[in-house]
Protein backbone atom coordinates (compact mmCIF):
# COMPACT_ATOMS: atom_id res chain seq x y z
CA UNK A 1 0.00 0.00 0.00
CA UNK A 2 1.39 3.39 -1.02
CA UNK A 3 2.30 5.71 1.83
CA UNK A 4 -0.04 8.60 2.63
CA UNK A 5 1.76 11.89 3.09
CA UNK A 6 0.13 14.24 5.58
CA UNK A 7 -1.11 17.37 3.82
CA UNK A 8 -0.92 20.90 5.15
CA UNK A 9 -4.48 21.62 4.04
CA UNK A 10 -5.80 19.09 6.58
CA UNK A 11 -5.82 21.68 9.37
CA UNK A 12 -7.85 24.04 7.20
CA UNK A 13 -10.37 21.33 6.29
CA UNK A 14 -10.79 20.40 9.95
CA UNK A 15 -11.27 24.04 10.95
CA UNK A 16 -13.81 24.77 8.20
CA UNK A 17 -15.83 21.63 8.98
CA UNK A 18 -16.18 22.94 12.54
CA UNK A 19 -17.30 26.40 11.41
CA UNK A 20 -19.28 25.95 8.17
CA UNK A 21 -21.95 23.69 6.73
CA UNK A 22 -19.92 22.54 3.73
CA UNK A 23 -16.35 22.71 2.47
CA UNK A 24 -15.34 22.79 -1.19
CA UNK A 25 -11.82 21.47 -1.87
CA UNK A 26 -10.83 22.33 -5.44
CA UNK A 27 -7.58 21.86 -7.32
CA UNK A 28 -5.89 20.12 -10.25
CA UNK A 29 -6.35 16.45 -11.06
CA UNK A 30 -4.28 14.02 -8.99
CA UNK A 31 -3.14 16.54 -6.38
CA UNK A 32 -4.63 14.36 -3.63
CA UNK A 33 -8.02 15.98 -2.97
CA UNK A 34 -10.07 12.79 -2.72
CA UNK A 35 -7.51 10.85 -0.69
CA UNK A 36 -7.21 13.64 1.88
CA UNK A 37 -10.94 14.37 2.09
CA UNK A 38 -11.67 10.67 2.62
CA UNK A 39 -10.07 11.10 6.04
CA UNK A 40 -13.04 13.22 7.16
CA UNK A 41 -16.07 11.54 5.55
CA UNK A 42 -18.57 9.16 7.12
CA UNK A 43 -20.14 8.39 3.74
CA UNK A 44 -19.21 9.25 0.18
CA UNK A 45 -20.13 9.09 -3.48
CA UNK A 46 -17.72 9.45 -6.40
CA UNK A 47 -19.14 10.94 -9.59
CA UNK A 48 -16.52 9.34 -11.78
CA UNK A 49 -18.59 6.96 -13.96
CA UNK A 50 -21.35 7.56 -16.50
CA UNK A 51 -23.76 5.48 -14.42
CA UNK A 52 -23.35 7.45 -11.19
CA UNK A 53 -23.40 10.76 -13.04
CA UNK A 54 -26.61 9.89 -14.90
CA UNK A 55 -28.31 8.78 -11.69
CA UNK A 56 -27.20 11.98 -9.97
CA UNK A 57 -28.60 14.07 -12.81
CA UNK A 58 -31.97 12.34 -12.54
CA UNK A 59 -32.13 12.86 -8.77
CA UNK A 60 -29.39 15.20 -7.50
CA UNK A 61 -30.97 15.38 -4.04
CA UNK A 62 -30.31 11.65 -3.55
CA UNK A 63 -26.58 12.31 -3.75
CA UNK A 64 -26.81 14.08 -0.39
CA UNK A 65 -28.25 11.06 1.43
CA UNK A 66 -25.78 9.41 3.82
CA UNK A 67 -24.00 9.85 7.12
CA UNK A 68 -22.40 13.24 7.64
CA UNK A 69 -19.92 14.54 6.74
CA UNK A 70 -20.97 13.36 3.27
CA UNK A 71 -18.17 13.49 0.66
CA UNK A 72 -19.30 14.22 -2.90
CA UNK A 73 -16.30 13.67 -5.15
CA UNK A 74 -16.10 15.60 -8.46
CA UNK A 75 -19.39 17.36 -7.74
CA UNK A 76 -19.02 19.61 -10.80
CA UNK A 77 -20.14 16.75 -13.06
CA UNK A 78 -23.69 17.51 -11.86
CA UNK A 79 -23.83 21.27 -11.17
CA UNK A 80 -27.30 21.13 -9.56
CA UNK A 81 -25.68 19.35 -6.60
CA UNK A 82 -24.42 22.78 -5.52
CA UNK A 83 -27.98 24.09 -5.31
CA UNK A 84 -29.12 20.98 -3.44
CA UNK A 85 -26.33 21.35 -0.86
CA UNK A 86 -27.15 25.02 -0.36
CA UNK A 87 -30.89 24.30 -0.02
CA UNK A 88 -30.18 21.47 2.42
CA UNK A 89 -28.11 23.80 4.59
CA UNK A 90 -30.79 26.50 4.41
CA UNK A 91 -33.35 23.99 5.68
CA UNK A 92 -31.24 22.41 8.41
CA UNK A 93 -28.00 24.25 9.04
CA UNK A 94 -25.33 22.57 11.10
CA UNK A 95 -21.57 22.44 10.78
CA UNK A 96 -19.62 19.83 8.86
CA UNK A 97 -22.36 18.27 6.77
CA UNK A 98 -20.77 18.11 3.32
CA UNK A 99 -17.37 17.96 1.66
CA UNK A 100 -17.25 18.68 -2.07
CA UNK A 101 -14.20 18.07 -4.26
CA UNK A 102 -13.65 19.29 -7.80
CA UNK A 103 -10.86 19.27 -10.38
CA UNK A 104 -12.55 21.75 -12.72
CA UNK A 105 -15.35 24.27 -12.74
CA UNK A 106 -18.90 23.05 -13.46
CA UNK A 107 -19.93 22.05 -16.97
CA UNK A 108 -22.79 24.56 -16.95
CA UNK A 109 -22.46 27.45 -14.51
CA UNK A 110 -25.95 28.67 -15.42
CA UNK A 111 -27.32 25.73 -13.42
CA UNK A 112 -25.86 27.19 -10.22
CA UNK A 113 -28.44 29.50 -8.70
CA UNK A 114 -26.66 30.48 -5.48
CA UNK A 115 -23.14 31.64 -4.65
CA UNK A 116 -23.01 29.42 -1.58
CA UNK A 117 -21.62 32.31 0.45
CA UNK A 118 -22.00 31.70 4.15
CA UNK A 119 -22.80 28.05 3.53
CA UNK A 120 -20.05 26.52 1.36
CA UNK A 121 -16.47 27.54 2.14
CA UNK A 122 -13.90 27.12 -0.69
CA UNK A 123 -10.36 25.85 -0.16
CA UNK A 124 -7.75 25.50 -2.88
CA UNK A 125 -5.57 22.39 -2.82
CA UNK A 126 -2.32 22.35 -4.74
CA UNK A 127 0.21 19.58 -5.41
CA UNK A 128 2.55 18.76 -2.53
CA UNK A 129 5.18 21.19 -1.33
CA UNK A 130 8.62 19.85 -0.46
CA UNK A 131 7.69 19.94 3.21
CA UNK A 132 4.64 17.76 2.55
CA UNK A 133 6.61 15.24 0.49
CA UNK A 134 9.15 15.11 3.33
CA UNK A 135 11.89 16.50 1.10
CA UNK A 136 12.29 19.70 3.11
CA UNK A 137 13.99 19.67 6.49
CA UNK A 138 11.58 22.36 7.66
CA UNK A 139 14.24 24.23 9.63
CA UNK A 140 12.84 27.67 8.78
CA UNK A 141 9.20 28.49 9.51
CA UNK A 142 7.56 31.46 7.78
CA UNK A 143 5.09 31.69 10.65
CA UNK A 144 7.95 31.87 13.15
CA UNK A 145 9.76 34.53 11.12
CA UNK A 146 6.70 36.75 11.03
CA UNK A 147 6.38 36.36 14.81
CA UNK A 148 10.09 36.76 15.55
CA UNK A 149 12.24 38.05 12.65
CA UNK A 150 15.46 37.78 14.65
CA UNK A 151 15.74 34.00 14.83
CA UNK A 152 19.18 32.59 14.11
CA UNK A 153 19.54 29.65 11.72
CA UNK A 154 22.50 27.72 10.40
CA UNK A 155 22.83 24.48 8.48
CA UNK A 156 25.50 23.54 5.96
CA UNK A 157 22.86 21.62 3.97
CA UNK A 158 25.69 19.83 2.16
CA UNK A 159 23.58 16.74 1.56
CA UNK A 160 21.33 18.62 -0.86
CA UNK A 161 22.53 19.65 -4.33
CA UNK A 162 21.38 21.55 -7.38
CA UNK A 163 20.78 18.16 -8.98
CA UNK A 164 18.23 17.41 -6.25
CA UNK A 165 16.31 20.59 -7.04
CA UNK A 166 16.37 19.89 -10.79
CA UNK A 167 14.90 16.43 -10.23
CA UNK A 168 12.21 17.54 -7.76
CA UNK A 169 11.20 20.37 -10.07
CA UNK A 170 10.71 18.01 -13.02
CA UNK A 171 8.99 15.31 -10.99
CA UNK A 172 6.55 17.70 -9.36
CA UNK A 173 4.48 17.42 -6.23
CA UNK A 174 1.96 14.84 -7.45
CA UNK A 175 1.35 12.27 -4.70
CA UNK A 176 1.40 9.38 -7.19
CA UNK A 177 4.83 10.46 -8.51
CA UNK A 178 6.61 10.59 -5.13
CA UNK A 179 8.49 7.31 -5.49
CA UNK A 180 11.72 5.81 -4.21
CA UNK A 181 12.55 4.96 -7.84
CA UNK A 182 13.40 8.35 -9.36
CA UNK A 183 13.02 7.24 -12.97
CA UNK A 184 9.59 5.86 -12.15
CA UNK A 185 8.61 9.15 -10.53
CA UNK A 186 9.49 11.06 -13.70
CA UNK A 187 7.63 8.52 -15.85
CA UNK A 188 4.48 8.86 -13.73
CA UNK A 189 4.61 12.65 -14.19
CA UNK A 190 4.92 12.16 -17.96
CA UNK A 191 1.84 9.94 -17.91
CA UNK A 192 -0.02 12.53 -15.83
CA UNK A 193 0.75 15.27 -18.34
CA UNK A 194 -0.41 13.11 -21.26
CA UNK A 195 -3.74 12.49 -19.51
CA UNK A 196 -4.50 16.15 -18.81
CA UNK A 197 -6.35 16.81 -22.04
CA UNK A 198 -8.39 13.65 -22.60
CA UNK A 199 -11.91 15.06 -22.79
CA UNK A 200 -13.80 12.69 -25.11
CA UNK A 201 -16.35 11.77 -22.46
CA UNK A 202 -16.53 15.14 -20.72
CA UNK A 203 -19.95 16.78 -20.27
CA UNK A 204 -18.22 20.14 -20.22
CA UNK A 205 -18.26 21.66 -23.70
CA UNK A 206 -15.55 24.08 -22.63
CA UNK A 207 -13.17 21.11 -22.63
CA UNK A 208 -14.76 18.60 -24.98
CA UNK A 209 -14.85 21.05 -27.91
CA UNK A 210 -11.23 22.06 -27.50
CA UNK A 211 -8.30 20.48 -29.32
CA UNK A 212 -5.66 18.82 -27.09
CA UNK A 213 -2.89 19.80 -29.48
CA UNK A 214 -3.83 23.48 -29.12
CA UNK A 215 -3.78 23.20 -25.31
CA UNK A 216 -0.29 21.77 -25.58
CA UNK A 217 0.86 24.49 -27.99
CA UNK A 218 -0.26 27.18 -25.57
CA UNK A 219 1.32 25.40 -22.60
CA UNK A 220 4.63 25.17 -24.48
CA UNK A 221 4.56 28.92 -25.06
CA UNK A 222 3.56 29.63 -21.45
CA UNK A 223 6.45 27.40 -20.33
CA UNK A 224 8.87 29.33 -22.54
CA UNK A 225 7.65 32.51 -20.83
CA UNK A 226 7.49 31.10 -17.30
CA UNK A 227 8.07 33.53 -14.41
CA UNK A 228 7.76 36.54 -16.74
CA UNK A 229 5.11 39.18 -17.40
CA UNK A 230 4.81 38.21 -21.07
CA UNK A 231 1.54 39.65 -22.45
CA UNK A 232 -1.08 37.57 -24.23
CA UNK A 233 0.09 38.97 -27.56
CA UNK A 234 3.53 37.44 -27.00
CA UNK A 235 2.03 34.01 -26.27
CA UNK A 236 -0.26 34.20 -29.32
CA UNK A 237 2.64 35.25 -31.58
CA UNK A 238 4.78 32.45 -30.19
CA UNK A 239 2.07 29.88 -30.94
CA UNK A 240 1.76 31.19 -34.50
CA UNK A 241 5.50 31.16 -35.16
CA UNK A 242 6.29 27.86 -33.46
CA UNK A 243 3.37 25.92 -34.91
CA UNK A 244 2.46 27.74 -38.13
CA UNK A 245 -1.05 28.10 -36.80
CA UNK A 246 -3.47 30.99 -36.80
CA UNK A 247 -4.94 32.02 -33.45
CA UNK A 248 -7.11 35.04 -32.73
CA UNK A 249 -7.32 36.63 -29.24
CA UNK A 250 -10.85 35.31 -28.65
CA UNK A 251 -9.78 31.70 -29.24
CA UNK A 252 -6.74 32.21 -27.06
CA UNK A 253 -8.89 33.59 -24.23
CA UNK A 254 -11.18 30.56 -24.42
CA UNK A 255 -8.26 28.14 -24.10
CA UNK A 256 -6.73 30.17 -21.28
CA UNK A 257 -10.04 30.16 -19.40
CA UNK A 258 -10.14 26.39 -19.75
CA UNK A 259 -6.58 26.05 -18.41
CA UNK A 260 -7.52 28.17 -15.40
CA UNK A 261 -10.71 26.15 -14.87
CA UNK A 262 -8.54 23.02 -14.76
CA UNK A 263 -6.31 24.69 -12.12
CA UNK A 264 -3.22 24.30 -14.33
CA UNK A 265 -2.29 27.97 -14.57
CA UNK A 266 -1.78 30.06 -11.42
CA UNK A 267 -0.58 33.53 -12.30
CA UNK A 268 0.72 35.81 -9.55
CA UNK A 269 -0.76 39.30 -9.25
CA UNK A 270 1.28 42.45 -8.78
CA UNK A 271 1.82 44.01 -5.36
CA UNK A 272 0.97 47.70 -5.48
CA UNK A 273 2.12 49.66 -2.43
CA UNK A 274 1.13 53.31 -2.29
CA UNK A 275 4.31 55.05 -3.42
CA UNK A 276 4.30 58.84 -3.25
CA UNK A 277 6.35 59.51 -6.37
CA UNK A 278 6.18 59.40 -10.14
CA UNK A 279 7.21 55.76 -10.03
CA UNK A 280 4.64 53.63 -11.79
CA UNK A 281 3.97 50.22 -10.30
CA UNK A 282 3.38 47.69 -13.05
CA UNK A 283 0.17 45.71 -12.59
CA UNK A 284 0.82 42.83 -15.01
CA UNK A 285 0.55 39.30 -13.65
CA UNK A 286 3.56 37.00 -13.62
CA UNK A 287 2.96 33.74 -15.48
CA UNK A 288 3.14 30.65 -13.28
CA UNK A 289 1.96 27.06 -13.20
CA UNK A 290 0.27 25.25 -10.32
CA UNK A 291 3.22 22.83 -10.55
CA UNK A 292 6.43 23.41 -12.51
CA UNK A 293 6.53 19.81 -13.74
CA UNK A 294 3.70 20.66 -16.15
CA UNK A 295 5.92 23.29 -17.74
CA UNK A 296 8.94 20.98 -18.00
CA UNK A 297 6.78 18.28 -19.59
CA UNK A 298 5.31 20.80 -22.05
CA UNK A 299 8.85 21.49 -23.31
CA UNK A 300 10.15 17.94 -22.75
CA UNK A 301 12.81 19.27 -20.37
CA UNK A 302 14.74 16.83 -18.19
CA UNK A 303 16.65 17.53 -14.96
CA UNK A 304 19.89 17.32 -16.93
CA UNK A 305 18.63 19.90 -19.45
CA UNK A 306 18.13 22.36 -16.61
CA UNK A 307 21.62 21.77 -15.27
CA UNK A 308 23.06 22.54 -18.71
CA UNK A 309 21.11 25.82 -19.05
CA UNK A 310 21.30 27.73 -15.78
CA UNK A 311 19.45 30.90 -16.94
CA UNK A 312 16.46 28.76 -17.94
CA UNK A 313 16.83 26.77 -14.73
CA UNK A 314 16.59 30.04 -12.80
CA UNK A 315 13.21 30.92 -14.35
CA UNK A 316 11.84 27.44 -13.75
CA UNK A 317 13.15 27.46 -10.19
CA UNK A 318 11.35 30.74 -9.52
CA UNK A 319 8.09 29.05 -10.55
CA UNK A 320 8.94 26.03 -8.37
CA UNK A 321 9.63 28.25 -5.37
CA UNK A 322 6.43 30.23 -5.90
CA UNK A 323 4.48 26.95 -5.75
CA UNK A 324 5.76 26.20 -2.25
CA UNK A 325 5.44 29.81 -1.11
CA UNK A 326 1.78 29.89 -2.23
CA UNK A 327 1.06 26.73 -0.22
CA UNK A 328 2.85 27.97 2.88
CA UNK A 329 1.45 31.53 2.73
CA UNK A 330 -2.13 30.27 2.37
CA UNK A 331 -1.84 28.58 5.77
CA UNK A 332 -1.04 31.98 7.27
CA UNK A 333 -4.00 33.58 5.51
CA UNK A 334 -1.52 35.39 3.28
CA UNK A 335 -0.99 35.84 -0.43
CA UNK A 336 2.00 35.84 -2.74
CA UNK A 337 2.51 38.86 -4.98
CA UNK A 338 5.36 40.20 -7.11
CA UNK A 339 6.67 43.75 -7.43
CA UNK A 340 7.94 45.56 -10.49
CA UNK A 341 8.08 49.26 -11.31
CA UNK A 342 8.94 51.29 -14.36
CA UNK A 343 12.36 52.09 -12.89
CA UNK A 344 13.29 48.44 -13.39
CA UNK A 345 13.15 47.42 -9.74
CA UNK A 346 11.68 43.94 -9.36
CA UNK A 347 11.09 41.63 -6.40
CA UNK A 348 10.21 38.01 -7.15
CA UNK A 349 7.81 37.37 -4.27
CA UNK A 350 6.11 39.43 -1.58
CA UNK A 351 4.21 37.59 1.15
CA UNK A 352 1.40 39.84 2.36
CA UNK A 353 -0.58 38.91 5.49
CA UNK A 354 -4.06 40.13 6.47
CA UNK A 355 -2.65 42.18 9.37
CA UNK A 356 -0.51 44.24 7.00
CA UNK A 357 2.79 42.50 7.70
CA UNK A 358 4.82 41.62 4.64
CA UNK A 359 8.08 39.99 3.68
CA UNK A 360 10.23 40.43 0.58
CA UNK A 361 11.79 37.38 -1.06
CA UNK A 362 14.23 37.11 -3.93
CA UNK A 363 14.45 33.68 -5.59
CA UNK A 364 17.91 32.64 -6.83
CA UNK A 365 19.63 29.40 -7.81
CA UNK A 366 22.45 30.21 -5.38
CA UNK A 367 26.08 31.25 -5.51
CA UNK A 368 27.66 34.43 -4.15
CA UNK A 369 27.03 36.58 -7.23
CA UNK A 370 23.32 35.78 -7.56
CA UNK A 371 22.75 36.03 -3.81
CA UNK A 372 24.41 39.46 -3.71
CA UNK A 373 22.23 40.63 -6.61
CA UNK A 374 19.17 39.53 -4.67
CA UNK A 375 20.38 41.32 -1.53
CA UNK A 376 20.86 44.53 -3.51
CA UNK A 377 17.29 44.26 -4.82
CA UNK A 378 15.81 43.70 -1.38
CA UNK A 379 17.69 46.62 0.15
CA UNK A 380 16.78 48.95 -2.73
CA UNK A 381 13.10 48.01 -2.45
CA UNK A 382 13.08 48.58 1.32
CA UNK A 383 14.74 51.98 0.94
CA UNK A 384 12.36 53.07 -1.81
CA UNK A 385 9.32 52.14 0.25
CA UNK A 386 10.77 53.75 3.37
CA UNK A 387 11.41 57.02 1.53
CA UNK A 388 8.30 57.19 -0.65
CA UNK A 389 5.56 55.03 0.81
CA UNK A 390 3.28 54.55 3.79
CA UNK A 391 4.07 50.85 3.81
CA UNK A 392 5.73 49.51 6.95
CA UNK A 393 9.18 48.02 6.57
CA UNK A 394 9.25 44.31 5.70
CA UNK A 395 9.07 41.99 8.69
CA UNK A 396 11.94 40.05 7.15
CA UNK A 397 13.90 39.77 3.92
CA UNK A 398 14.96 36.47 2.40
CA UNK A 399 16.93 34.99 -0.47
CA UNK A 400 15.34 31.64 -1.32
CA UNK A 401 17.90 29.43 -3.04
CA UNK A 402 17.96 26.15 -4.94
CA UNK A 403 20.96 24.84 -3.01
CA UNK A 404 23.65 25.93 -0.57
CA UNK A 405 23.80 26.66 3.14
CA UNK A 406 21.16 28.06 5.46
CA UNK A 407 22.16 31.10 7.52
CA UNK A 408 21.22 34.56 8.71
CA UNK A 409 23.50 37.37 7.59
CA UNK A 410 24.72 40.07 9.92
CA UNK A 411 22.35 42.53 8.23
CA UNK A 412 19.41 40.26 9.14
CA UNK A 413 18.71 38.91 5.65
CA UNK A 414 18.00 35.17 5.61
CA UNK A 415 19.60 32.88 3.04
CA UNK A 416 17.30 29.87 2.90
CA UNK A 417 17.58 26.82 0.61
CA UNK A 418 14.16 25.68 -0.54
CA UNK A 419 14.65 22.29 1.14
CA UNK A 420 14.83 24.02 4.54
CA UNK A 421 11.55 25.93 4.37
CA UNK A 422 8.14 25.21 5.91
CA UNK A 423 4.96 27.21 6.68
Amino acid sequence: MKKYYKRLIEAQIESKLKSSGAVLVAGPKFCGKTTTCMLYQKSFIKLNTSQTINIAKLNPKSVLVGDKPRLIDEWQAVPDIWNQVKDSLDFDYSFGQYILTGSSTPADKTQIHHSGAGRIVPLKMRPMSLYESEESKGLVSLKELFANPNVEFFDLNDDYTLENTAYLLCRGGWPISVQDDKDLGLEITRNYYDSLFVFENSDNEKFRNKKPEVFKMILRSLARNISTEAPDSTIIADVKISNSRTMDPKTFDEYMDALKDLYIIENISAWCPNIRSKTTIRSSETRHFVDTSIATRALNISPNDLLLDLPTFGLFFEDFAVRDLCIYASLLGGEIRHYRDNAGLECDAVIHLPDGKWAAIEIKLGGDELIQAGINTLNTLEKKLLDKSNEPTPTFKMILTATGSLYRRKDGIYIVPINCLKP
